[in-house]
This record gives C-alpha cells, structure tokens and sequence, in this order.
C-alpha cells in the first residue's frame, strides 16, 4: 500500500528513543525527511546514527527542552517547511494526589500537556500555510481508562484528547487534520530495564522480567513498532478522512475490567 508519504517532512518530539524513535524509523522507511527533538544531543545522535543505517533521507536534529516556550519558539522558526508533527514528548510520573506534589505535577505537565498545546499553537499556522497536513498526539490510555494512582497523567492525557478532538473537529476545513493515539502498555527499552531491575530483586532471576506481562492480552505489551505503524498509517492520505479523533491502542483494555 502507498501511503504517498515519500519526501514529506516530518517533526517528532521526543525521537531519542520509544515510541518516537520507533516512528522515526517507520516514516524513514517511507521515504520522509525527519526533523528529531529531544533534550538530550547525544541521544539524538545514537538514533539518526540507528535510522541512517537503512535509509537514506534527511534528518536533523534539535536538542532542545520543549517544556520551555523559548525552544518552541526557537523550533518553529528552524522548522517553517513541517508536514507533518508528531507530539510525542514527555513522561508524567505516577501517584495518587497526596504523591504527587505541586511542583512534580506542574513541571510534568509542562512537557506533556503544554509542550502538546503549545507546539500546535505554533506549528498549526505553518503547516496550514504550508499547504496544509497532520498533528498526531501520542497521548496515552491513561486519559481514558484513568487512575486515581496516576492522577497526574490521568488528568494531562483526558486535557490532551480533548484538545485534540476541539482542534481537530474543524481542522479539514483548512486543509488540516489534528488526531491522536492512545497507547496503552508498551514495550520500551525503560519499561524492559525496569522489569529486569523488579524480577532481579523479586524472583532472583532477570530473565523473568515477562512475568509481569501475564493477564495482558497476549500476555504482553504493545511492541513500539506496532504504535508507530498505527501513527504512520494515520498520518498518511489513506487516513485522510480521520480528525478530531483519538484512537485507542490498547488491545481492548479500555473495553474489559482490569488485569
């Protein structure tokens, strides 16, 4: 299938690693030009360095800290030719509203919810002048099967669908779409050294670490692969019809009780 995606230009945040990274490869691989934000230079590095390997496209780079308005500033001006953006930065920390204290939760949501809004207040205009082309919101499960024991997330992922649906609804009157998936478990390197780390400590041994994985469907986790192919598709003119929504990638999760 065609996904007519071949030298289109497309802005990831958060491409360093995960689910960005895994999108980053998968619009290389359709012959897209990436533009890659993450805060961390040699992060960024590794991962062209990873996607340079097998495709041959144009890729730059921008280490920069998208909770900070100024790099937003400083991004949309470095990126005026953007077809498509995905908003993938950010990483809210779980606990219930005694855990998580003022601060934690407003520097998180800095990233996640207002990096979110502010990269399209400013990248929306110059897609739409551009010609038109897609916002794509990896929100996050959370914001519709919520949790009093991520509170924060739950709360920052539910705001982000519904500024997705509201920008979206009216966007392909101007030539735009804005839509979102929500992934729900998924496989990244983070949460695999982290299980590692508890099957060590727990069960004596970290090649248990899928343990964990039981009563999940298929008993395991999304591969990140498996978002980004979703992400792609979407982004693409066979979605062309899709705004204002957001997609649920979860197994079924968010229709069955829990695990």
């Amino acid at each position: 299938m065609d996904l007519n995606l071949k030298n289109k230009n497309v802005l990831i945040t958060g491409a360093s690693k995960g689910i960005g990274l895994a999108c980053a490869k998968e619009f290389a691989a359709e012959g897209c030009n990436l533009h890659l934000v993450s805060r961390t230079e040699e992060d960024l590095l590794t991962a062209e360095n990873q996607i340079r390997t097998t495709n041959n496209v144009d890729i730059t780079i921008y280490p920069l800290d998208l909770s900070r308005s100024s790099d937003v500033d400083t991004l949309a001006k470095k990126c005026s030719n953007i077809d498509i953006l995905i908003n993938n930065a950010g990483a809210i920390p779980a606990g219930n509203i005694e855990a998580i204290d003022e601060h934690t939760w407003r520097e998180a949501w800095d990233l996640k919810v207002f990096g979110y809004i502010n990269m399209t207040r400013r990248f929306y205009p110059l897609i739409k002048d551009n010609g038109g082309g897609v916002i794509m919101n990896i929100i996050g499960l959370a914001g519709v099967r919520v949790d009093r024991n991520y509170i924060a997330g739950s709360a920052g992922n539910a705001s982000i669908i519904g500024f997705t649906n509201a920008m979206g609804a009216h966007a392909l009157d101007e030539g735009m779409r804005v839509l979102g998936v929500c992934p729900g478990a998924v496989q990244t390197e983070r949460i695999t050294t982290m299980l590692k780390t508890r099957a060590k400590d727990e069960k004596g041994d970290e090649n248990r670490w899928q343990d964990y994985f039981a009563g999940m469907p298929l008993n395991r986790p999304a591969l990140v692969e498996e978002v980004a192919d979703v992400v792609v598709f979407l982004c693409s003119d066979r979605a062309s019809w899709l705004t204002g929504t957001t997609i649920n990638l979860d197994g079924g999760v968010a229709n069955r009780g829990g695990y």
